[in-house]
């Protein structure tokens, strides 16, 4: 009875429906169709699709033009199915979502492949897979053998030796390139050596005199090298293998060098090459100068630097407390040698012959510093920092920062300077009138009325100097000029404002004017006349007024005639009899002269009574002692006056002067008219005035002062003289107007830049505008040039350099005179910079240009030229290259020099003619003015390589085997440059690894046939190529690598040749043979005595040995008939050499520091052998060997792989050789070579076996 299946339980809803999410059942039930079954089903829908596919791929052949449709159609159905076939969930076929796309992209590439007709390479991949499974050759015996199995044989080499060493330690002095000075202040360096792995007990140190040149060696005991290790052993207890550094003290400069170091087993420790120089350190110093300057000066000062050139210094410059900037200078002596300047990071600074370390020496440098001074106030200097060549630094505005020094400070130390700059005085009158004229009262003093100007620093440039010129009045010539003898009084001025005191009359001028530090400028008015006039005086005429009917008095007529300087002030007393008081009355009066008119009211007797004077000089003066009294008791005229209604006129002196007179009544009329000058009045009469206009002309007046023409009176017909009062003035001009030139800072003469427009100062006298002419002496055609000036302290502007020279000059009305003394000034120009070649150079001048030696192209060359001005200097050069072959090319390029020296890098790396224009030059103080300079050329020619290729480069040159042993192959060649030549030609075979040169000398001309001689070539190819060529310039070319090159075919018909021209050969490599006729080939050889035939269906004929024996090949035919070359082609093979180090063991040795241990190595051959053994690196290893060593298959598999740190060749002449080794490491062979044969561990299969001497050779390097 068949058993029921257990009855499911019911489980609440809420549990069943997770469970079916987590795990849904086939698209497909299992209870419709099995699960096998559906993958069955899904194999077979995958069948028939590859089916279809194959189908539509077998239709591409007829029609190309579906193959995209067919590619997107494939992609499409493999992407439904391939991502649908997961969704039906069948067991084993629910793969995950990166499997499902790999599938994809499978697909789509076969779906490109086939629908793109892409090609398959299954050919290649077959024969590759055959052989991989199938490695077969042909050899010697004419069987199939592995060559794998020839060529890896590990029982050929055997063995490794490794020895263990103590490390080997190390010194180097100065490992971080300090550098290191000594001064004073500093009297002892500490240079720092580098220990590595030793501890040393004696070091040498070797030291080079900078002065001297002179050597000495200082030698570190044990007891003081003991100490620094203490010393630097501090720190570093925790880490034993870190380098140590020892500081050894040194106290004198030089050049030092790690001579030798021994440690603890007396053995010499590894140095490196370092030198490290002491140097004086770099200072800078002020030379003082004079702190106080005038403006306009220079500053003149020197700065002076002591160090190792090429120095650096740095310095700031305020003025006013207002910060310029830096100004930082690059110094060297000129022609300076030194190995810090290319190479600064260099260890060794000297070669190894003799020691020359003077260039090291401390230079003392002088740097002047002229700037101009146009700026007053306080000019402070401070050196900040210094260099060396070494990269010492002096920096003195830390020190002054650590010293907190207030800043700028007075120059009490030698690195400041402080200039106080003056401003320079100048003194005038101060006075509103052009000329200056004083009056004052006999025996009275007065103050010189002048007036320093002077800008910020007045009181601090008290007392100030002044001197003037005086002349008594009584000694002045008769233009008003100073007397000869003049006197000069010197006055000292405590304050700018005081004004010295003057008395005596006559003329004063000033001369010179100097404050404490600067001479002054005297400005215009300079002159002035102090004069003592009369005193004043009074003289009276009187006469009654008639009454012109009755011809009675009526009054008084009172004519003043009055000396002195008006106006006047006349005071007098009116007296009347009958009322017996008199009444003071007062009358002022302007001029000379002056009529009164008593008509007084009252009838009677009338007193008058002039009392006193005075005048605009002198107070009142009595003029009682004069009894000056008119009485009266109480009894149209003719007349005159002056044209002009104010009649006052300017005169030169030495000039006359004129006035028109209008007369009335009837004439003929009687003038008398007076001319008061001085105090002194002279009386004139002119009678018989016939026209009513007459002219008074004075004579030449001679004295320079106020004149008054006064007319007194005029008489008619009707002899009635009637008295007149008119008066007219004449200002005769004291002196004639002259002209100088003034002085700038002192003197008449200008420094200034080239076409640069200058003002010269001009002092003129007299009145506004002034005419001026002036010329240049220096010029040559004399031009005269005239200028109109309105100031009396004006300029000139003029912009030639030259002697000016004033002419003439002219005032408002007045012509003047040149002072012969000041007349001239001089202004100069600065030199502009120039640059040039020096006379040490080695270029020729040709023409306007400058020549260099011709040089190659690619060889260095420099050129120095020499530059005059004020540093720094600017230059531009423009680099023109004309190249042989190619285009022109120009370049500018611009440099700064901070010396009159400069050197330029020439180009030379591209032939042609090269010219070198210097276009543009600049200074200090002048740009670049195209005009005035004339660039320097210089020209060089870079000669090109010579040349030489091949006529036919890429041709093969065929000979026959007959036609060779003839003569010799000709090669026809052309070759550039300059003739003769000397050409080198190498020969390469095939077979050869190094090639044969044929050098011809002496080529006249640019084509040549290189005749290669018979006993170079042999049967094969050869490639023939130019390895060298110079010409008659001494230019060279070397085409060794990638030269063009020719090939040289030596064959016989039919023929056999070896493809390698030795006839011995090893086990395991190939005897490769060319054959030239007609294929097929049968080559008859014999091996050990046996005859045997093979066939060649190609050129080549090729058999692997594998074993050793005599190989000799006796006859070829080929496919073109029946005839056999004969011939007797021998290649011996000999076995593979083979070596043994430790009798074919691992061994692993132990050595002390200094010790050796010995390398057995045996061989089996043929002698003379030659190995190459290694020695690497040890790693960690976790087995300890004993020193006896166990043996070992060679490979060492108890340690991972270890990198070659060395490698060595060797030759033994016996089968046993033993060498001495000191190095750690492991020690074995790799490569071993019998007289003719070798064998290379490391080699690849395919080269394992190759040998010959040359590439035996470059195998073991």
């Amino acid at each position: 009875m068949a058993s029921k299946p257990p009855k499911k339980t019911s489980a609440p809803a809420a549990a069943v429906e997770p469970a079916l999410a987590e795990n849904p059942g086939p698209v497909i039930p299992f209870d419709i169709i099995d699960a096998p079954t559906q993958r069955f089903y899904a194999l077979a829908v995958y069948v028939a699709l590859n089916a279809w596919r194959l189908w539509d791929y077998s239709k591409l052949t007829q029609d190309d033009a579906d193959s995209l449709w067919l590619f997107l159609k494939w992609a499409l159905i493999d992407a439904s199915f391939i991502y649908g076939l997961p969704e039906m969930r069948i067991p084993w076929l629910e793969w995950s979502n990166a499997t499902t796309t790999l599938f994809f992209l499978v697909h789509a590439l076969l779906d490109g492949l086939m629908m793109f007709r892409i090609p398959i390479p299954l050919d290649a991949w077959l024969i590759a897979l055959t052989k991989v499974l199938y490695d077969r050759e042909l050899s010697i015996s004419e069987r199939r053998v592995k060559p794998a199995d020839i060529l890896h044989n590990a029982s050929l080499i055997l063995g490794k030796q490794t020895i263990h060493i103590l490390p080997e330690g190390s010194a180097m002095l100065n490992p971080h390139h300090h550098s290191f000075c000594l001064d004073d202040a500093t009297t002892t360096a500490t240079l720092p050596i580098r220990i590595n792995q030793t501890t040393p007990i004696l070091i040498e140190l070797l030291r080079v005199d900078l002065d001297s040149n002179k050597n000495e060696t200082i030698t570190v005991g044990s007891k003081q090298v003991r100490a620094l290790h203490k010393q630097a052993q501090r720190g570093h207890h925790d880490d034993v293998a870190a380098p140590r550094m020892l500081q050894v003290p040194v106290t004198r400069t030089g050049l030092y060098r790690l001579q030798r170091v021994v440690d603890e087993s007396n053995l010499e420790v590894q140095r490196r090459a370092s030198d490290t120089l002491v140097v004086r350190c770099p200072h800078a110093s002020v030379k003082a100068v004079a702190s106080d300057k005038c403006r306009g000066e220079l500053s003149n000062f020197v700065l002076e630097v002591h160090g190792t050139p090429p120095l650096k210094i740095k310095y700031s410059r305020s003025i006013n407390q207002e910060d310029r900037g830096f100004s930082f200078q690059s110094i060297q002596p000129e022609n300076l040698v030194s190995p810090l300047i290319r190479h600064a990071d260099s260890e060794a600074l000297t070669t190894a012959g003799a020691v020359d370390a003077s260039w090291a020496r401390s230079e003392r440098i002088e740097v002047p510093l002229n700037e101009s001074l146009n700026t007053a106030g306080r000019w402070f200097y401070s050196i900040e920092e210094v260099h060396d060549a070494c990269g010492n630094v002096a920096n003195y505005s830390a020190q002054r920062e650590r010293e907190d020094g207030d800043y700028p400070r007075p120059a009490t130390a030698p690195l400041e300077q402080t200039l106080i700059v003056h401003e320079r005085p100048k003194v005038s009158l101060d006075v509103q009138l052009s000329q200056c004229a004083l009056q004052v009262a006999r025996g009275r003093p007065t103050t010189f009325p002048i007036r320093i100007e002077s800008a910020g620093y007045d009181e601090a440039d008290a007392p100030y100097a002044l001197s003037y010129l005086f002349t008594p009045v009584e000694r002045l010539r008769p233009n008003g000029e100073h007397a000869e003898d003049a006197s000069v009084e010197p006055v000292t001025l405590k304050r700018p404002r005081t004004q010295p005191t003057i008395k005596s009359p006559g003329l004063y001028t000033l001369r010179s004017i100097a404050s404490r530090f600067c001479d002054g400028e005297i400005l215009e008015p300079a002159t002035c006349l102090l004069s003592n006039p009369p005193e004043p005086d009074l003289s009276i005429a009187a006469e009654p007024i008639a009454d012109k009917c009755a011809g009675n008095s009526i009054g008084l007529r009172v004519d003043l005639a009055l000396t002195g300087t008006p106006p006047f002030l006349v005071n007098y007393d009116v007296e009347h009899r009958d009322r017996g008081r008199a009444e003071a009355r007062s009358v002022r009066v302007d001029g000379l002269r002056h009529q009164l008119e008593f008509r007084p009211q009252d009838a009677g007797h009338h007193t008058y009574t002039f009392k006193s004077i005075q005048d605009a000089v002198y107070d009142s003066l009595s003029l009682t002692s004069k009894s000056l009294v008119l009485q009266q008791d109480v009894k149209p005229p003719a007349s005159a006056h002056f044209t002009s209604p104010s009649p006052r006129s300017a005169a030169c002196i030495e000039e006359p002067a004129s006035f028109a007179v209008t007369m009335q009544g009837e004439g003929p009329w009687d003038l008398e008219y007076e001319i008061v000058h001085g105090g002194r009045r002279t009386k004139r009469k002119v009678e018989a005035i016939a026209q009513g206009q007459y002219t008074i002309q004075t004579d030449r007046l001679s004295k320079g002062g106020e004149y008054v023409i006064a007319l007194v009176s005029v008489q008619d017909r009707s002899g009635c003289r009637v008295f007149l009062k008119d008066e007219a003035m004449v200002e005769v001009r004291q002196q004639r107007p002259k002209a100088s030139f003034g002085q700038l800072e002192g003197r008449r003469s200008l420094l200034t830049l080239e076409g640069k427009q200058v003002a010269l100062p001009v002092r003129l006298t007299g009145q506004a505008p002034w005419t001026v002419r002036y010329r240049n002496a220096n010029d040559t055609t004399g031009a005269m040039h005239e200028s109109r000036v309105s100031n009396k302290n004006d300029v000139l502007h003029v912009s030639g350099a030259g002697v000016y020279e004033l002419v003439d000059v002219h005032d408002q009305t007045c012509p003047g005179t040149v002072e012969a003394a000041t007349g001239t000034f001089e202004v100069q120009w600065i030199e502009r910079p120039s640059i040039e070649l020096p006379a040490t150079s080695m270029a020729e001048r040709v023409g306007h240009a400058f020549v260099k030696q011709e040089v190659c192209e690619g060889d260095e060359d420099t050129v120095e030229v020499s530059l005059t001005g004020t540093p720094p200097y600017h230059v531009t050069y423009e680099q023109r290259v004309q190249a042989e072959r190619g285009p022109m090319s120009l370049s500018r390029k611009t440099f700064t020099a901070g010396l009159a020296v400069a050197s330029i890098q020439m180009e030379t790396s591209q032939a042609g003619q090269v010219e070198y224009r210097f276009a543009e030059l600049g200074d200090y103080l002048y740009d670049h003015d195209p005009a005035k300079h004339q660039p320097l050329l210089i020209q060089q020619r870079v000669n090109p390589r010579p040349s030489a290729r091949f006529v036919t480069p890429g041709k093969t040159y065929k000979y026959c085997k007959e036609e060779a042993g003839g003569g010799d192959s000709v090669i026809p060649i052309r070759l550039d440059g300059a003739p003769p030549f000397d050409l080198e030609i190498g020969i390469k075979h095939q077979s050869s690894a190094r090639p044969e040169v044929i050098r011809v000398p002496s080529i006249n001309g640019h084509e040549y046939d290189v005749r290669i001689p018979h006993r170079v070539l042999a049967l094969g190819n050869h490639a023939v190529s130019v390895r060298s060529v110079r010409d008659a310039r001494g230019c060279q070319r070397k085409t060794e690598y990638e030269a063009p090159h020719v090939q040289v075919v030596v064959a016989d018909v039919p023929v056999i040749s070896a493809l390698e021209s030795r006839r011995d050969f090893c086990v395991g490599e190939r005897l490769s043979f060319t054959l030239s006729g007609t294929p097929p080939f049968n080559v008859f050889y014999t091996f050990e005595g046996v005859e045997r035939r093979a066939t060649s269906t190609g050129t080549t004929f090729r058999r692997i040995a594998e074993k050793p024996g005599n190989f000799t090949i006796t006859a070829i035919t080929d496919g073109a008939g029946d005839c056999r070359a004969r011939l007797a082609l021998t290649k011996m093979i000999h076995p593979m050499p083979s070596v043994k180090i430790s009798q074919g063991r691992d061994t692993v040795v132990d050595i002390h520091e200094g010790g050796e241990a010995e390398l057995l190595f045996e061989f089996g051959g043929t002698p003379p052998f030659e190995f190459t053994y290694t020695r690497s690196a040890i790693p960690p290893r976790r087995n300890q060997q004993d020193s006896g060593g166990g043996s070992g298959s060679g490979s060492g598999n108890s340690r991972g792989t270890s990198a070659v740190q060395e490698t060595r060749h060797d030759v033994s002449y016996a089968y046993r050789k033993t060498l001495a080794a000191s190095q750690e490491g492991t020690y074995e062979v790799v490569a071993v070579k019998d007289a003719y044969c070798a064998f290379s561990r490391n080699a690849p299969a395919s080269a394992a076996a190759e040998r010959g001497s040359e590439r035996q050779r470059k195998l073991e390097g």
